[in-house]
């Protein structure tokens, strides 16, 4: 998808995000902070934060910077912000693919259900790479294309619609793996029957 389409399809859909998204997506996220094993006074960067429907998961001792490209999708995050009283959070516009943070600012960085989503997936892993400590934590969560023949076939046929609702559905693990340069992981499935994918690695 283009940054633009990116941008517009989130801003149209973020007043009924939580609703829509929420039971089947919230398990996932709540897995990958509880694989964070998140220490006080970590520094942890969530790409593509959206309405903020992780932020609640993480300890409160924590330093969490939340970043979206969709204004409409952030209000929401920044009401849920305000809401909680989650003063060790604070959310940015920003793109994935271009992150205005110096090296080395984070010792985890996430990334859940936007690989699928951006123009350059690649790229977002580089800057996740970049602004995460060496020897700090990855985590990835994302819908990968299925291994089985017939929900594969399914999953190309429907990529043609995808884009509509801000994702596509044609996104093979092997092939994201290669090109984003992760070789050393852990991957667990996640969410209803398993369909997502959690990955972790370390920043080598």
């Amino acid at each position: 998808m283009e940054q633009t389409a990116v941008i517009k399809t989130y801003d149209r859909m973020a007043a009924a995000y939580d609703l829509i998204f929420s039971p089947v997506f919230q398990p996932g996220r709540q897995r990958i902070i509880d694989k964070m094993d998140c220490r006080p006074g970590d520094r942890i960067l969530e790409v593509g934060v959206g309405t903020g429907m992780s932020l609640s998961c993480y300890p409160r001792s924590t330093r969490i910077t939340g970043i979206d490209v969709s204004s409409k999708m952030l209000e929401r995050g920044h009401r849920r912000v305000r809401k909680l009283g989650l003063n060790h959070v604070d959310l940015r516009i920003m793109d994935a693919q271009n992150l205005e943070f110096a090296d080395h600012s984070f010792d985890k960085v996430t990334a859940m259900y936007v690989a699928s989503v951006v123009p350059d997936p690649q790229r977002m892993v580089a800057e996740m790479k970049r602004v995460c400590r060496p020897g700090g934590d990855l985590f990835i969560v994302n819908h990968f294309s299925h291994t089985h023949s017939m929900i594969r076939w399914f999953e190309r046929v429907v990529a043609v619609i995808t884009p509509l609702i801000g994702f596509t559905s044609d996104f093979p693990l092997d092939r994201f793996l290669a090109d984003a340069q992760i070789r050393h992981f852990d991957l667990e499935p996640v969410n209803l029957f398993g369909y997502w994918s959690m990955i972790h690695a370390r920043n080598e």
